[in-house]
């Protein structure tokens, strides 16, 4: 399959697609669209988070400076101010999600091999990389079109919070339910498909393993979230 038809199969046929994939763990021109496709997600939102991220400080300014001092907290806004959006956008963020994924797929890995001597690390890899098509590509889009009409990007939801519209963005509610993404959710559903292909394991099985990372991954997203309100309050 060319990358086209594994694009178009990870959303109408993932079954089929991700067997194929399993079959054949091609991943490296998948890898590359999916950095790209970060890197412009980054690139166009990096005004508004900047903006929102200086809005809030300058909204906590005296709580801010009682715990860093007035030196400290000019200096975090000066950080801020001076970021540069192609080095942010280009090299740390397509960076960050890259070893992000390798260790995910490690993981994973790990979590399959103890129930199945089936599947290997490439297989499982591919499969992440295809996987992320759903968040990278459609839900990205979404973000963006929801953030650019908003002008607000901490103020949108791809997730469950966006069912309760009067919640506060830094409420340890609207974090427990932002990590409920919707195209977390279905990334992590086709996932497990093509997990239990690779383990050669039930679907029930590999779904378990696919959610259980999900769930993971989503509850160390939560108290990274939960420190970081922490320094607004």
């Amino acid at each position: 399959m060319n990358i086209f038809q594994r694009l178009v199969g990870t959303f109408f046929d993932p079954g089929n697609t991700f067997r194929r994939i399993t079959d054949h763990p091609v991943w490296i021109d998948a890898l590359i669209i999916v950095l790209i496709l970060i890197s412009v997600y980054s690139y166009m939102i990096f005004p508004l988070t900047t903006q929102e991220s200086l809005q809030m400080m300058n909204d906590s300014a005296a709580k801010l400076k009682e715990k860093w001092g007035e030196k400290g907290f000019q200096t975090a806004v000066e950080r801020v101010k001076n970021r540069s959006r192609e080095l942010t956008s280009f090299l740390m963020a397509p960076l960050t999600y890259l070893i992000g994924f390798l260790f995910s797929a490690l993981i994973i890995f790990g979590l399959g091999r103890t129930g199945s001597t089936q599947g290997n690390y490439r297989q499982v890899f591919a499969l992440l990389v295809h996987a992320n098509f759903v968040d990278k590509l459609l839900g990205n889009a979404v973000r963006l079109f929801l953030a650019s009409s908003r002008g607000s990007v901490f103020q949108t939801t791809t997730g469950a919070a966006v069912f309760f519209p009067g919640l506060e963005v830094t409420s340890t509610t609207y974090a427990i339910l932002n990590q409920m993404d919707f195209f977390q959710l279905w990334l992590f559903g086709i996932f497990g498909l093509g997990l239990a292909k690779t383990f050669r394991i039930k679907t029930r099985k590999a779904m378990v393993i696919s959610f259980g990372f999900w769930l993971l991954k989503s509850t160390l997203s939560f108290l990274f979230s939960i420190v970081q309100m922490k320094v607004f309050r």
